[in-house]
């Protein structure tokens, strides 16, 4: 049985991650801050699994990770318009956290226990944008703003800690992540959160931004089969299949939110914002993780419609 640390496990991405390692068997410590985008009902639901164990904590601030095979860092400020505002804590959780975890890692004991391998989210937007064609994991980080300066950042940091202190390591490079459970800054539950309160959606640079979309049950598949099947010390990119233009979804949400009864879509868009460093379109090509035997099983266009759904009944921020 493995043992593995995951951070961030009340968020999106995190709780996915968390259930797909515990559906594993594996035992697992969850470390979240619960800050606002936290989910907690999660807890009790994890909790229920003998498995899991729960620990409240900054990754920032502890000082101690149980003895285990993996930390699996999910943990991270994520919004790039909140980035853009104040990047303070993004600077704070997305370099300082991962430094402070990387020295609790190569400050344990090798001859009492083997140090456990670093399984770090990175994200696509390290390789800045690209008009045609896809980024390799070869290629060259260009971040253009905040948030994805910082996760840069930590990418450098992996790399020279591995280096230096012989640390072993996996980061993940990930395209847009959707599904239930995630905080209402991120496309999907906002455009839905703005519907129920008769609010128009505000899309910026006319919605004409391009993402790669990526389910989170797919991107927790990902992570047990490179855990099962992959290679320490390699850069996987993984992506969702399929990519369109954020005005698309955004005219297919109002469509789902209304059954279709909706008339002209744009009466419910706001279209004339300009957000500074926008990224126009992400793209990775993954075909190092898909020779391992993963591909992505979850279809956009039959998820949305159960995502909004979703969040038109459970709605709770």
């Amino acid at each position: 049985m493995k043992l593995v640390v995951i951070t961030g496990c009340l968020g999106l991405i995190g709780s996915h991650v968390t259930k797909a390692c515990l559906e594993k068997g594996w035992q697992v410590y969850g470390i979240d801050k619960c800050t606002y985008a936290a989910n907690t009902e999660f807890i009790d639901k994890f909790q229920k699994n003998k498995n899991f164990t729960f620990i409240k904590e900054d990754i920032a601030d502890i000082r101690y990770l149980p003895h285990c095979d993996y930390v699996i860092n999910v943990a991270a400020e994520s919004h790039v318009g909140n980035s853009i505002v104040d990047s303070s804590d993004f600077l704070r959780s997305n370099i300082n956290g991962v430094k402070n975890l990387l020295d609790l890692i190569r400050k344990k004991p090798t001859n009492i226990e083997k140090r456990p391998i670093f399984f770090h989210f990175s994200t696509d937007e390290v390789y800045g944008d690209i008009s045609n064609g896809e980024h390799f994991e070869t290629d060259v980080l260009k971040p253009s703003n905040p948030y994805s300066a910082s996760k840069a950042a930590a990418d450098m940091l992996i790399l020279a800690w591995a280096r230096t202190y012989n640390l072993e390591y996996i980061i993940l490079r990930p395209t847009n992540n959707y599904g239930i459970g995630q905080y209402p800054e991120k496309l999907i539950p906002i455009c839905v959160k703005h519907l129920q309160r008769g609010k128009k959606i505000r899309l910026h640079d006319e919605g004409e931004p391009i993402r790669n979309w990526l389910h989170s049950a797919d991107t927790a598949d990902a992570v047990t089969t490179i855990v099962e099947s992959g290679v320490v010390n390699e850069i996987y990119n993984v992506a969702g299949g399929f990519e369109q233009k954020n005005l698309t979804t955004a005219m297919e949400i109002i469509k789902s939110f209304f059954d279709e009864n909706v008339g002209n879509v744009y009466k419910h868009l706001d279209l004339g914002f300009k957000r500074q460093g926008q990224d126009i379109r992400y793209a990775l090509n993954d075909d190092k993780l898909k020779d391992l035997g993963w591909k992505p099983k979850k279809v956009f266009h039959e998820e949305l419609p159960k995502i909004v759904e979703y969040y038109k009944n459970n709605f709770k921020w």
